[in-house]
């Protein structure tokens, strides 16, 4: 089941826009492990893949086939490349904005608190007021 030609070129077109080309990567391919029969014992269908400029590398068995399991490796490493480049500000930013949201909602707990008890010092305070008798 060879892979589709718009996969290919999306592929392509992502790996442009991380600035990676076919030339950094070092592939290999060895016997796969796992179901599959005597057709994965005998072929050498599982993908080894390695970037050289960022020494990160992958290895692929999902499928029967070598081009598919090709496909899978190279997207896999770009997700891979994609998180070393964007992914760690990305991530940073949300640790913080989910701490910034946090303490918005504490701050608003401990107003909702601090109402509470003057409410409470209040009601008391009635109860200091002069006693009204009637005659």
């Amino acid at each position: 089941m060879p892979v589709s030609a718009e996969k290919e070129k999306a592929l392509a077109l992502r790996m442009q826009e991380l600035g990676v080309s076919e030339s950094d990567f070092e592939e290999s391919f060895v016997r796969s492990s796992g179901p599959g029969g005597q057709k994965v014992n005998k072929s050498s269908s599982c993908v080894h893949l390695v970037h050289l400029p960022t020494g990160l590398s992958v290895k692929c068995q999902k499928e029967r086939s070598q081009t598919l399991n090709r496909f899978l490796a190279r997207r896999l490493l770009l997700d891979k490349i994609e998180q070393l480049q964007k992914g760690f500000a990305a991530s940073e930013k949300e640790k913080i904005e989910k701490i910034r949201r946090q303490k918005r909602k504490r701050s608003r707990r401990a107003q909702e608190k601090m109402l509470a008890a003057k409410h409470r010092r209040a009601e008391t305070k009635v109860l200091r007021g002069k006693i009204v008798t009637e005659e």
